[in-house]
């Protein structure tokens, strides 16, 4: 399904769907945050992710620290992203609704249980949910140190090629700061698309 995956690897890759029977599913894996995009995340997010006190926070025990978890998710375009025009637009919008409700219900889950969460905008690069954070993460750069995807550069844009779908790719990253099995358990109970 994706390219061969990194060392960092917590769950594999899996085509997720928010609702049954939807159509707009996402490839979204588990990952501890390797070395190389930890410096990017912390010039992203500094460390607005160890201030986020909670009054029900649980608190990581020996057997299971807290750890950065990146979710990079995937979604198949309907038409190759590279193309321009208002049609290529229209799909560039609708594949960032779909990213934006699930990045949201994911990152709520992960909250609600007392810990940090947060995802990239895929059009600006800049946190969705951490205020005052306005350094741009690269999701291209992220989708190669994750799951090893190539990029070539068009212009002045790097762009993604999936290992099955091409250009007409979406990537987009959610971000945890918890205990793994917390992370995997949350991505776990998305339906998957048959």
């Amino acid at each position: 399904m994706s390219g061969i995956p990194s060392t960092s690897t917590l769950l594999p890759s899996r085509i997720l769907v928010q609702k049954e029977g939807s159509n707009d599913g996402l490839e979204c894996s588990v990952h501890d945050l390797p070395k190389p995009l930890l410096r990017e995340f912390r010039h992203v997010f500094q460390d607005e992710y160890l201030k986020r006190p909670e009054i029900n926070a649980p608190i990581a025990t020996a057997n299971e620290p807290m750890i950065l978890i990146a979710i990079p998710t995937n979604q198949k375009a309907r038409e190759d992203l590279v193309a321009i025009g208002d049609h290529i637009e229209k799909e560039k919008d609708r594949l960032l609704n779909v990213f934006i409700s699930l990045g949201r219900d994911l990152c709520e889950k992960i909250r609600s249980k007392g810990y940090w969460a947060d995802f990239i905008d895929p059009c600006s690069g800049l946190p969705m949910m951490t205020p005052d954070c306005n350094k741009v993460y690269s999701e291209v750069d992220s989708m190669e140190c994750l799951l090893n995807y190539k990029s070539y550069n068009a212009g002045f844009c790097k762009i993604l090629t999936h290992p099955k779908w091409g250009s007409a790719v979406y990537p987009a990253t959610i971000f945890a700061h918890c205990p793994e099995s917390v992370a995997k358990a949350i991505v776990s109970s998305y339906p998957t698309a048959p």
